[in-house]
């Protein structure tokens, strides 16, 4: 598993694929054979830059969703349940729903959508995930 120099108390994974967290807590936590994921952006782990349009937003999340689940030994696969946050949900529902049938129409995990006012950064999206721990599909 790849972590920061020092990784969280408690089960708690910090990807070092993923952007930093943005407050005191971290990318997932571990209870049981389950993974809990904070909320995820699209910002790049780097250069910080957050993509433009709610399709190239939508590609970076599932990629830093991706990046943290494996780092903690998950995959996209073990995925269970989403929670997505969409600040404009009239107008990106349908192209954010596009392309998270790229990635996860074959999985099928549960999925909640909800419009809210802002996120913390000026992104249009934030992923909230649970998973399975395990690689093995």
């Amino acid at each position: 598993m790849r972590v920061d120099s020092t990784p969280p108390k408690n089960g708690g994974v910090v990807s070092s694929r993923a952007p930093r967290p943005l407050g005191p807590y971290p990318h997932a936590r571990r209870v049981g054979s389950l993974l809990f994921l904070s909320g995820i952006g699209p910002r790049h782990r780097v250069t910080e830059e957050i993509p433009s349009g709610i399709e190239a937003q939508t590609r970076a999340c599932i990629e830093n969703v991706r990046a943290i689940l494996e780092d903690a030994g998950s995959a996209l696969e073990k995925v269970v349940d989403v929670t997505v946050f969409l600040t404009d949900i009239e107008r990106d529902f349908a192209a954010f729903n596009r392309v998270y049938g790229e990635f996860f129409g074959e999985i099928r995990p549960t999925r909640t959508t909800v419009g809210v006012v802002a996120l913390p950064v000026p992104i249009s999206i934030e992923l909230k995930v649970i998973a399975e721990l395990g690689s093995g599909l």
